[in-house]
């Protein structure tokens, strides 16, 4: 079975990908722990009400579930976002294709 390489204008696609959904998340790891900590001083959340804390935690979800919903393979199209995590896999599992660009020392 033939396996490919992407080539380097793909590859620059997936790293930009791979540099937003990683620097967003860290953003939003950081937002909400703070948010988090000092919800009860901001006035944001009581011991019965999660009203406009909720909010403020979907807010700073929702964008996560859309960069992941968002990959999809450069050489074929396929949406692979689920499989990535925080960074994109090695391999594409439909076209088998390798998920870097081919090292010109290889």
């Amino acid at each position: 079975m033939a396996t490919g390489y992407l080539t380097p204008e793909q590859d620059n696609k997936l790293r930009r990908w791979e540099r937003w959904n990683r620097n967003y998340f860290l953003f939003a790891f950081v937002a909400l722990v703070i948010t988090l900590v000092f919800s009860s001083q901001l006035g944001l959340s009581s011991g019965d009400d999660w009203g406009a804390l909720g909010l403020i935690l979907v807010a700073f979800v929702t964008p996560i579930i859309i960069l992941q919903l968002r990959l999809a393979c450069p050489a074929c199209g396929r949406k692979i976002g689920w499989q990535a995590k925080l960074m994109a896999p090695d391999q594409c599992s439909h076209c088998n294709t390798f998920l870097r660009a081919k090292s010109s020392s290889s």
